[in-house]
Protein backbone atom coordinates (compact mmCIF):
# COMPACT_ATOMS: atom_id res chain seq x y z
CA UNK A 1 0.00 0.00 0.00
CA UNK A 2 1.53 3.40 -1.09
CA UNK A 3 0.42 6.79 0.14
CA UNK A 4 1.29 9.39 2.36
CA UNK A 5 0.36 8.63 6.19
CA UNK A 6 -0.66 11.21 8.42
CA UNK A 7 -0.25 10.82 12.37
CA UNK A 8 -2.98 13.22 14.18
CA UNK A 9 -3.50 13.99 17.39
CA UNK A 10 -6.68 14.87 19.10
CA UNK A 11 -8.40 17.80 17.65
CA UNK A 12 -5.81 17.88 15.12
CA UNK A 13 -6.73 19.47 11.69
CA UNK A 14 -5.56 18.64 7.99
CA UNK A 15 -6.06 20.62 4.74
CA UNK A 16 -6.95 17.89 2.23
CA UNK A 17 -7.19 19.33 -1.02
CA UNK A 18 -9.01 22.61 -0.02
CA UNK A 19 -11.57 20.85 2.51
CA UNK A 20 -10.59 21.23 6.48
CA UNK A 21 -10.75 17.59 8.41
CA UNK A 22 -10.43 17.58 11.86
CA UNK A 23 -9.56 14.57 13.65
CA UNK A 24 -11.45 13.27 16.58
CA UNK A 25 -10.33 13.00 20.37
CA UNK A 26 -8.62 10.10 20.07
CA UNK A 27 -5.20 9.86 18.21
CA UNK A 28 -5.52 7.98 14.66
CA UNK A 29 -3.61 7.51 11.75
CA UNK A 30 -5.13 8.56 7.92
CA UNK A 31 -3.83 7.08 4.46
CA UNK A 32 -3.98 9.49 1.72
CA UNK A 33 -4.20 6.80 -1.50
CA UNK A 34 -4.43 9.68 -4.00
CA UNK A 35 -0.63 10.53 -5.00
CA UNK A 36 -1.67 14.36 -6.32
CA UNK A 37 -3.64 15.62 -3.02
CA UNK A 38 -2.79 18.33 -1.48
CA UNK A 39 -2.17 18.24 2.10
CA UNK A 40 -1.26 20.54 4.36
CA UNK A 41 -1.21 19.96 8.29
CA UNK A 42 -2.57 23.56 9.96
CA UNK A 43 -0.14 23.22 12.93
CA UNK A 44 1.90 23.52 10.74
CA UNK A 45 0.73 26.50 8.55
CA UNK A 46 2.52 29.85 8.01
CA UNK A 47 -0.11 32.85 8.64
CA UNK A 48 0.86 35.56 5.99
CA UNK A 49 2.11 38.04 9.08
CA UNK A 50 4.40 35.07 9.60
CA UNK A 51 6.27 35.26 6.46
CA UNK A 52 8.58 37.66 7.21
CA UNK A 53 11.82 36.57 6.51
CA UNK A 54 12.99 34.63 3.01
CA UNK A 55 12.82 31.39 4.16
CA UNK A 56 9.37 31.87 5.62
CA UNK A 57 8.19 33.63 2.39
CA UNK A 58 9.56 30.73 0.16
CA UNK A 59 7.55 28.37 2.11
CA UNK A 60 4.35 30.72 2.48
CA UNK A 61 4.23 30.77 -1.50
CA UNK A 62 4.36 26.90 -1.67
CA UNK A 63 1.79 26.13 0.94
CA UNK A 64 -0.66 28.55 -1.09
CA UNK A 65 -0.41 25.65 -4.00
CA UNK A 66 -1.00 23.10 -1.17
CA UNK A 67 -4.14 25.32 0.19
CA UNK A 68 -5.31 25.75 -3.60
CA UNK A 69 -4.95 29.61 -3.49
CA UNK A 70 -2.11 29.57 -6.10
CA UNK A 71 -2.19 27.15 -8.98
CA UNK A 72 0.71 24.91 -9.54
CA UNK A 73 1.29 26.62 -13.02
CA UNK A 74 1.36 29.91 -11.89
CA UNK A 75 3.86 29.45 -8.80
CA UNK A 76 6.00 27.14 -10.36
CA UNK A 77 8.58 29.99 -11.99
CA UNK A 78 7.99 32.55 -9.33
CA UNK A 79 9.04 29.56 -6.45
CA UNK A 80 12.19 28.60 -8.62
CA UNK A 81 13.28 32.04 -8.31
CA UNK A 82 12.79 32.16 -4.75
CA UNK A 83 14.59 28.92 -4.15
CA UNK A 84 17.83 29.80 -6.30
CA UNK A 85 17.93 33.20 -4.43
CA UNK A 86 18.09 30.98 -1.14
CA UNK A 87 20.91 28.93 -2.59
CA UNK A 88 22.58 31.94 -2.69
CA UNK A 89 22.40 32.34 0.95
CA UNK A 90 22.49 28.94 2.26
CA UNK A 91 26.05 26.95 0.82
CA UNK A 92 26.72 23.96 3.65
CA UNK A 93 26.07 20.92 2.05
CA UNK A 94 23.05 19.48 4.35
CA UNK A 95 21.25 23.24 2.91
CA UNK A 96 22.56 22.54 -0.44
CA UNK A 97 21.11 19.00 -0.50
CA UNK A 98 17.51 20.43 0.85
CA UNK A 99 17.48 23.31 -1.62
CA UNK A 100 17.88 20.47 -4.60
CA UNK A 101 15.27 18.67 -2.98
CA UNK A 102 12.65 21.19 -2.84
CA UNK A 103 13.79 22.16 -6.31
CA UNK A 104 13.16 18.68 -7.82
CA UNK A 105 9.79 18.28 -5.77
CA UNK A 106 8.40 21.55 -7.57
CA UNK A 107 9.25 20.30 -10.75
CA UNK A 108 7.89 17.34 -10.61
CA UNK A 109 4.82 18.83 -9.06
CA UNK A 110 5.13 17.33 -5.51
CA UNK A 111 4.23 20.35 -3.69
CA UNK A 112 4.09 18.24 -0.02
CA UNK A 113 7.73 17.12 -0.20
CA UNK A 114 9.14 20.61 -1.60
CA UNK A 115 7.19 22.66 1.72
CA UNK A 116 8.75 19.64 3.87
CA UNK A 117 12.33 20.20 2.34
CA UNK A 118 12.18 24.07 2.66
CA UNK A 119 10.82 23.49 6.28
CA UNK A 120 14.18 22.17 7.08
CA UNK A 121 16.00 25.67 6.44
CA UNK A 122 13.71 27.78 9.15
CA UNK A 123 15.62 26.55 12.00
CA UNK A 124 18.98 27.47 10.29
CA UNK A 125 17.77 30.58 9.30
CA UNK A 126 16.44 31.28 12.50
CA UNK A 127 20.42 30.65 13.69
CA UNK A 128 21.67 32.85 11.26
CA UNK A 129 19.44 36.02 11.95
CA UNK A 130 19.96 35.48 15.10
CA UNK A 131 24.29 35.61 14.82
CA UNK A 132 23.24 38.88 12.90
CA UNK A 133 21.38 40.55 14.86
CA UNK A 134 24.04 40.46 17.88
Amino acid sequence: MGGLVLKLGPKERVLINGAVIENGDKRSRLSVLTAEANILRLRDAIHPEEANTPVRRVCYAAQLVLSGDTSPKDARLPLLRRIEELSQVFTDPDSRARIAEASQALIEDRHYQCLKALRALLPREERLLAVRSR
